[in-house]
């Protein structure tokens, strides 16, 4: 019987977590229907079935996170071969956005069964590192998005306690927490009492990997409950019901905890000391995902460089078409379109910097792809726009204008995150005139547009020296050492300042 596996949601995504089902087993679905809804640290996408047919099995519960390839559900499709493995794809029109809270859906039959899958080799790079933006407010340091760290610890929870008494209820159902029916069948068939088992999903959600923990604590002969399974102070045996907010389903992008097929066991975690007042926001999603990509962007050996622009043309010429731009386009022209612009001329004259690194060597990438920095409200994301090289000025800004509202508004689509070989950032849309940004990996640099300042300069004239007022921005650059050097990311910027400060009233803009 065919068989639904786990879709890649973005070239540098290794797994995803099921957030809800949208269609619950015996349902028929018919073709690019959509059948469930799966987080990552990019986006919260529902995801269409790949054929027409009748949902039979749901394999992967709510919650659980699994590697691209895994089995998640069994769809028996009128005269489909048997044993066929269709490879969950989302079709164009398929849109995503930023991980929300999902809707309460029906749990999963107590028979439905995780499939433990074998991992599978991807290479983990996350392609967010983003930043905001709206006419000009492209912004913030790079950081990234890949697949999010496993919950190691709960809110609040306490870093040491006694085991709680024994219950005399039935393993797994004095506990009355919110637990999905596979974790309080596992607990059942360990002897496990969840009341004693210290959850670390979202609002204290006991897991799959914290009864695991527990069952392995317990063989190893442990005398008193690691500080990750203990209960939490003054838990009682068959502690009396949770209100009803307690009970209720936990935001689906939270707890995000992988099976322990492909998972290492939970290790005891010291959680944080809040003090009186203190409040601790968990992580969501995206924010695990940046912190993901920012940890691994620190094993990359960074180099910066800075160099000052004279902007006094650019301005020039904005303000000459700024009234005849807006009547004739009906949005305002940003002055990342005009740097963009330049960093896409310049990436022409020096390609390898365009480009991926991998352990073999430099990808030099074809296409010129520039991801875009847009802050969002819960996070940073780096939509890309394709082919900038082919774009004039104006196309370029249309280009950003549109990532940057459908980033906030989460219409997003895969596509759009996918494939950036060169990021362009504007941190000085908040006042920021000298920056340190961070690459999105596996790019090779990233570039970062300043606020424009006016300032005296000194500046040549036909009767020699002079100090005027001109409009002033630093441009930054972060680059891989390991792929390129100071002397290639010189040259590069030295095209982008050179682009910069020939731009006139006579530019063109369409």
């Amino acid at each position: 019987m065919p068989r639904v596996t786990m879709p890649q949601l973005g070239e540098s995504v290794a797994e995803g977590t099921i957030g809800r089902w949208l269609k619950q087993v015996g349902d028929r679905v018919t073709k690019y229907e959509p059948i469930v809804e799966v987080i990552t640290d990019k986006v919260n996408a529902e995801v269409p079935s790949p054929f027409e047919g009748v949902l039979s099995e749901i394999l992967v519960e709510e919650g659980a996170t699994v590697p691209n390839g895994a089995e998640i559900a069994v769809i028996e499709e009128a005269g489909a071969a048997q044993g066929q493995v269709p490879v969950l794809a989302s079709p164009p029109e398929v849109t995503a956005g930023v991980a929300q809270p999902a809707a309460a859906a029906p749990a999963p039959a107590p028979e439905q069964r995780a499939t433990q899958a074998a991992p599978r080799d991807h290479a983990v790079t996350v392609e967010r590192g983003p930043a905001g933006a709206d006419e000009e407010s492209m912004t913030g340091p790079r950081n990234g998005s890949g697949p999010s760290a496993p919950v190691s610890a709960g809110a609040g929870a306490a870093p040491s306690a006694a085991p709680a008494p024994a219950s005399t209820a039935p393993a797994g159902e004095a506990y009355r927490g919110p637990v999905t029916p596979a974790v309080r069948r596992l607990a059942r068939e360990h002897d496990v009492d969840l009341g004693r088992v210290h959850g670390t999903g979202h609002g204290g959600r006991v897991t799959r990997d914290d009864v695991m923990a527990f069952i392995e604590a317990r063989s190893n002969g442990a005398t008193a409950v690691p500080a990750a399974v203990a209960a939490p102070p003054g838990a009682a045996a068959g502690p009396a019901p949770a209100p009803a907010s307690a009970l209720a389903p936990a935001p689906m992008f939270a707890s995000a905890a992988p099976s322990a097929a492909w998972q290492q066991p939970a290790q005891p975690s010291t959680a944080p000391q809040l003090a009186d007042g203190d409040e601790l926001r968990p992580m969501t999603q995206m924010r695990k995902g940046i912190a993901a990509q920012m940890t691994r962007a620190a094993s990359v050996p960074l180099a910066y460089l800075t160099l000052e622009v004279d902007m006094s043309g650019a301005v020039a010429l904005r303000e000459r078409v700024r009234r005849e731009y807006e009547a004739r386009e009906g949005i305002g022209l940003s002055y990342v379109a005009i740097v963009t612009k330049a960093v896409v001329e310049a990436l022409r004259r020096n390609p390898d910097l365009n480009a991926h690194w991998t352990d073999q060597g430099l990808i030099r990438r074809a296409r010129v792809n520039v991801g875009i920095a847009v802050a969002v409200e819960d996070g940073l994301i780096v939509p890309v726009i394709h082919d900038a090289d082919r774009l004039s000025i104006s196309g370029l800004n249309h280009a950003v204008v549109d990532l940057a509202a459908r980033a906030r508004s989460n219409r997003l689509r895969l596509d759009d995150l996918q494939g950036g070989t060169f990021t362009v950032d504007n941190t000085g849309w908040f006042g920021s005139i000298v920056s340190a940004p961070i690459v999105n990996t596996p790019e090779v640099a990233i570039l970062t547009m300043e606020a424009i300042q006016r300032r005296p300069v000194v500046v040549d004239t036909a009767g020699g020296e002079a100090i005027a007022i001109r409009s002033m921005m630093y441009i930054c650059s972060a680059f891989d050492h390991r792929a390129t050097d100071g002397a290639q990311m010189g040259r590069f910027m030295q095209d982008v300042k050179a682009w910069l400060e020939a731009v006139d009233e006579r530019t063109a803009i369409w």
